[in-house]
């Protein structure tokens, strides 16, 4: 199993720009650039994969909104469902193909825009 990673894969800012700007492009406010991250997430990232929380392995199933429109992973362990914001999410390594658009929209996210 891959371990999680204590530091997200590293994109130059020049690359990080680009991605942001792919993302929101036509995108009119705040909850539009949202959903153009959704939409490429859901394009790029290689789902279903493992990661650790909290010290245990769990698969990360998709990415979708939460109700207070974060996009979260949903993640599940055995029976338990439980979705995780992207922001926090560790990464495991090596990262998923598609890792980077979660980099971008945790530089989004955070305002670095």
């Amino acid at each position: 199993m891959a371990r999680a990673r204590p530091l997200a894969p590293r994109l130059t800012p020049r690359r990080l720009r680009a991605l942001v700007e792919e993302a929101i492009v036509d995108a009119y406010d705040e909850s539009e650039q949202r959903v153009g991250f959704l939409s490429v997430l859901e394009e790029n990232l290689a789902c279903p994969f493992m990661t650790e929380l909290l010290g245990l392995p769990v698969q990360v199933d998709r990415v979708t909104f939460n109700d207070a429109e974060e996009i979260v992973a949903v993640c599940h362990r055995g029976r338990q469902h439980q979705q995780i914001s992207l922001v926090d999410l560790p990464l495991p390594d090596p990262p998923p193909d598609g890792w980077e658009w979660i980099v971008a929209y945790r530089y989004w996210a955070r305002g670095q825009r």
